[in-house]
């Protein structure tokens, strides 16, 4: 079912602007109570938008706590590994890692763009498109990207460690909370982490910031004058979850269920726990459509992302490239926000089945897809990273790193991957042990 559209409400306030000025400029009167009536008629109907009642049936089909989530989830294995095998949780938390930080890098100077911009840009700079290797050169250089690394700073040739993003960031700071918290963290511990190495955020993660700022208890602060509670934030911060839980996707889960109720509800917290509940499940399988299925084990059945993702299985088999991926997710979700948890989630399964094992088609293909194509190139890096671990990513991808990854956390600027992968596989012993 298509949007409510409010194109024509957004195009009347942007005249309604235009015509004031002009009519200010030829000395007309009256002007300031118009638009004082405007916007009392614009705060009204904003007031009776939020009071509406969501459908029962459908809220209960999407509860947001975790016991009722559970209560609704398909059987699933829950537990792969009993204990985690050392060596290839290693060679696995590498090139999980290693791809995640290549498909965000990759995805980064184009995020958001459509396809076609991005198809015409390859043209223009000569690159392939979808793309095997990271950009030549980026359409607006200078632009600087979380107050550190100009766009150009993701581009071949200029990559001098992981530049920043805030898809890594999260994964970062998931190991931070992991550290100081230990493997029983809440929500509450969650929110006092962000509070105290989070400087700058987006969406509902910079609306639950805001909340807590305000006194707003943390369980509470993803649900207080937040509308974009179910969108994709929740989910790119899932990977460090399934990293500390390898084989064991009922915890990785559950560790993204506490971090995701920070910042959001239903769709945006099932995300999170089914990339969660797939990427941990990615350690210990062969297929990322094995690892998909899963993740889908650990949210309720009958929940709106359950049957996205489902249906994108099913269409899988016959979807062939980014363009024939990108208009399928179009037809199904017509007016969805291009941040929007479920749209991207598609896109991600197609880009993990066109790729197969082939990382650099893999991330490419889900990068040429648009919509937030540095979210979902970094997961599908995320989940097939750990399966073919470090040996089947291409030198060219993680070789620019140099070993060192950035980010805009307060006071940890710049990390040693090396370093990185220690204090995850510590964090992960210590939840084996919990």
């Amino acid at each position: 079912m298509p949007y409510p559209n409010a194109e024509s409400c957004s195009s009347l306030t942007g005249q309604l602007q235009v015509y004031a000025d002009l009519q200010h400029e030829d000395g007309a009167r009256g002007i300031p109570a118009l638009l004082k009536r405007a916007e009392r008629d614009l705060a009204r109907a904003l007031k009776a938008i939020r009071a509406l009642s969501p459908d029962p049936a459908l809220a209960r089909r999407e509860p947001s706590e975790l016991a009722t989530i559970r209560c609704l989830r398909p059987s699933g294995p829950r537990r792969l590994w009993g204990t985690v095998d050392l060596p290839r949780y290693r060679r696995a938390l590498e090139g999980a890692f290693l791809a995640r930080c290549a498909g965000c890098t990759l995805g980064a100077p184009v995020e958001g763009q459509s396809v076609e911009s991005m198809e015409q840009w390859a043209r223009h700079i000569g690159d392939r498109f979808p793309p095997v290797n990271y950009w030549s050169a980026s359409r607006w250089p200078d632009c600087l990207r979380y107050g550190v690394h100009t766009n150009d700073d993701y581009t071949r040739g200029r990559i001098r460690g992981v530049p920043v993003d805030d898809d890594i960031t999260y994964t970062l700071l998931g190991l931070l909370i992991a550290e100081k918290y230990g493997p029983g963290f809440t929500v509450a511990d969650v929110g006092r982490a962000w509070q105290r190495w989070l400087p700058i955020a987006c969406t509902a993660e910079d609306v639950a910031l805001k909340n807590l700022a305000k006194g707003i208890p943390a369980e509470r602060a993803g649900a207080v004058d937040n509308p974009y509670c179910e969108w994709i934030g929740a989910d790119i911060r899932s990977d460090p979850w399934a990293y500390i839980a390898p084989g064991w996707p009922e915890k990785a889960a559950e560790l993204a269920w506490r971090d995701a109720y920070l910042s959001h509800r239903r769709q945006g917290i099932h995300g999170a726990m089914f990339f969660a509940a797939a990427i941990s499940a990615a350690f210990a399988v062969d297929s990322a459509m094995d690892a998909l299925r899963i993740g889908l084990t650990e949210i309720p059945r009958d929940c709106r992302l359950a049957h996205d993702i489902r249906w994108a299985m099913r269409q899988a088999p016959r979807i062939r490239n980014y363009r024939q991926a990108r208009d399928a997710v179009d037809r199904r979700f017509p007016g969805m926000n291009n941040v929007h948890t479920n749209n991207n989630a598609c896109l991600t399964v197609f880009g993990l089945a066109i790729g197969g094992k082939n990382v650099t088609r893999v991330i490419g293909e889900t990068v040429a897809m648009g919509l937030d194509n540095d979210c979902t190139a970094a997961t599908a890096g995320s989940i097939i990273g750990a399966i073919v671990g470090k040996a089947g990513i291409a030198p060219h991808w993680w070789g620019p790193f140099r070993g060192i990854v950035y980010s805009y956390i307060r006071g940890r600027r710049r990390f040693r991957i090396a370093d990185v992968l220690k204090r995850f596989e510590r964090q992960a012993m210590r939840m084996q042990d919990a």
